[in-house]
């Protein structure tokens, strides 16, 4: 006989657990996918400058992967469900507190305080997406949520921060973790194998090798698409493009990437990972080199959209190539805590090189960036790839 617990809590592996997993996963983050808004919110409505307000979600980001790497030790060991509601209402306090904040160095310490909170988030969110049958399918719909609302919020936050105050950009904050909230109790419970709870990634010879290289290879593509978008209102403006259009055009590009998302549900490994991947890379360069040439409103918004397909394309892969390496979530509460790390490195990147506003010596340095990611993601993904090919396998698994 079903319960009612039962027929209240969505399937385990279907797209609707997906969903909700994907918005608990991005409630703590959800800054990173609306920080072109709130730089040049806080930059607008507090009279900052952009190397600030960079540095305030800077710090944000860096809080996040203080979080996330606290996380790694943390996820096998406590209950899901109740520490993930208890950082949810921290958050919604954090952002409350923020409300009322202008100076700079106290918004840098609390904006900390709400990355470490946050990053504890998702390092438990993502545990969670590892343990269900198809992590790529589930990080894909992750970038789904988070490009879909990020494009409203670039489209709408940075025009309504300069109407009436940056106050608005942390009541947004504050309703999606409300939200977020309210949607917990329909997820499943996820519980770790009981051989899977007491082991920790235990790696050795050429698999921790693969496992460093899948790590560096989040931390790269992370960096790199974070030190452009971060300021990629201002590199518009800084080509003559007002901010009106660009807000409007990135917004569109946001929502256009949920393509490469809902590209990798429909895929997820069938096709391998070498592949899809170098390709998305390849066309992740192409879009950036194409920013040089924003004077042009139709090159803007081409390496926009064309850039943030990859972006929502490649980081399932990759993340989900983590996920690989153990099965109770910790090796993808790792890779959590690589992608934070690179989240933060990149507006912190921006923030030095746009001293005397270099936006050409950014895009060079992230295009670099990403060709250096092409490389760290290509053996532990030919690896994997092999492992799953029955007529070729591998002389070793990931699993011992």
């Amino acid at each position: 006989m079903i319960t009612l617990k039962a027929r209240l809590r969505a399937t385990p592996n279907g797209l609707l657990a997906a969903a909700l997993l994907s918005f608990l996963a991005t409630a703590g983050l959800f800054y990173v996918n609306i920080m072109p808004a709130i730089i040049e919110g806080l930059s607008r409505g507090l009279g900052l400058t952009t190397r600030e307000a960079g540095l305030i979600g800077s710090a944000n980001i860096y809080g996040a992967a203080f979080g996330a790497f606290a996380s790694v030790f943390l996820v096998r060991h406590l209950p899901w469900r109740a520490v993930t509601a208890a950082l949810l209402v921290a958050l919604m306090l954090v952002d409350l507190t923020s409300i009322v904040l202008e100076s700079v160095g106290v918004l840098v310490g609390v904006r900390a305080v709400h990355g470490i909170v946050g990053g504890l988030l998702v390092g438990f969110a993502f545990s969670v997406i590892a343990r269900t049958a198809r992590p790529e399918r589930t990080f894909g719909m992750l970038l789904i949520v988070q490009f879909g609302l990020g494009g409203l919020g670039v489209m709408f936050l940075p025009r309504l921060a300069a109407a009436h105050g940056t106050w608005v950009l942390f009541v947004a904050l504050f309703a999606f973790s409300a939200v977020t909230l309210m949607m917990t109790p329909w997820l499943d419970d996820y519980a770790v194998e009981r051989s899977a709870a007491t082991q920790n990634v235990r790696l050795r010879g050429k698999h921790s090798s693969l496992f460093v290289l899948a790590l560096l290879a989040v931390f790269l593509f992370q960096a790199a698409n974070m030190a452009l978008f971060s300021y990629i209102l201002g590199l518009a403006g800084y080509f003559g493009l007002d901010l009106d259009f660009a807000s409007r055009a990135v917004g569109a590009a946001t929502w256009i990437g949920i393509a490469g998302s809902m590209l990798v549900i429909g895929l997820s490994t069938r096709r391998g990972r070498v592949v899809p991947l170098v390709t998305a890379l390849v066309v992740t360069v192409i879009g950036f080199w194409l920013l040089h040439y924003s004077a042009s409103k139709a090159m803007y918004v081409i390496a926009n959209c064309g850039t943030g397909i990859t972006w929502a394309f490649v980081m399932p892969y990759l993340l989900g190539m983590c996920a690989e390496f153990d099965e109770g979530g910790q090796a993808a509460a790792f890779g959590g805590f690589a992608s934070k790390m690179g989240l933060a490195s990149g507006p912190m990147l921006g923030a030095l090189l746009l001293q005397e506003e270099n936006y050409s010596l950014l895009i060079s340095i992230s295009s670099i960036g990403i060709l250096l990611c092409m490389v760290a993601a290509f053996i532990p993904a030919r690896m994997l790839d092999m492992r799953r090919n029955p007529s070729r396998p591998p002389r070793d698994g990931i699993y011992p």
